[in-house]
């Protein structure tokens, strides 16, 4: 598929999506959520990629948020409907099995921040603004915000961000647990990659095991998530790549990981 509104490359096991609507701000409308869409499913299905990156082009934002041209014109049920694919796709996006950093940078707002939100961690320039600002529209984040920034930084942050729509900073996300690192934005896109082509150096079925195991086990009582846990690594010794580890462990050389990844 061709896309209008994203940029897809891939080298070396790492892929960066770059969301492409510079002068929109790459505002999220109906037609970038359908291509990243079918993105990602063109990412899951490709067994060369270990790891993405998500970043928006452009100096001025990451996403500054959804099109509010095209929420303005919604009726109720249309907004239901809107609602309903951005949940979906960005769903989609935190279930990808493979690790998801997003590169955030400028404007992270209402559902750019929402789509940071679903990425496994977030690095962040020194720039960068966070934000959920829909109480200033009269109407709240529709694309998961309400639920993924509380389980991150807890309700009452969560509660006062959405409460007030206010703006905080790299720094202050970082400080309430929203951001893992904060770079000079000369240095971000370094520090991603570096981070990235480390991550992608790890077998893929352990990346993917010990994600899953995560993301489920957050959604458990910790019995059912120690369980989640068993099973995930007993399955990681069916991989190649747990035979390639220990083999290479005991023969004192660093592993080269390349085996196929197990579902």
């Amino acid at each position: 598929m061709e896309y209008s509104s994203l940029e897809l490359t891939s080298s070396e096991g790492v892929a960066t999506l770059t969301f492409n609507r510079p002068k929109a701000l790459n505002a999220l409308n109906s037609v970038l959520l359908n291509e990243l869409d079918h993105a990602l499913d063109s990412i899951a299905s490709d067994e060369s990629i270990s790891v993405l990156i998500l970043t928006g082009a452009g100096e001025k934002a990451f996403i500054a948020g959804a099109d509010i041209t095209e929420i303005a014109t919604l009726t109720p049920l249309a907004a239901k409907k809107f609602a309903q694919s951005g949940q979906a796709v960005i769903s989609k996006l935190q279930a990808l099995p493979i690790p998801v950093i997003a590169m955030v940078h400028g404007y992270a707002l209402g559902g750019g921040c929402e789509m940071a939100l679903a990425c496994d961690f977030i690095y962040a320039s020194e720039k960068t603004v966070f934000g959920l600002p829909e109480i200033n529209l009269g109407i709240i984040p529709g694309f998961g915000g309400t639920q993924r920034l509380a389980r991150l930084v807890g309700s009452g942050l969560a509660k006062e961000m959405i409460f007030t729509g206010r703006h905080i900073t790299a720094a202050e996300a970082a400080n309430i647990g929203l951001v893992n690192k904060v770079l000079p934005p000369e240095e971000l896109r370094t520090g991603v990659e570096e981070v990235a082509r480390l991550i992608s150096t790890k077998g893929k079925a352990s990346l993917c095991a010990a994600k899953q195991a995560v993301n489920q086990g957050l959604n458990t009582d910790l019995t059912t998530g120690l369980a989640l846990e068993r099973d995930a690594f007993a399955l990681c010794l069916a991989s190649p790549d747990a035979q390639e580890g220990t083999t290479a462990f005991l023969e004192k050389r660093k592993p080269v990981f390349k085996g196929p990844l197990h579902r």
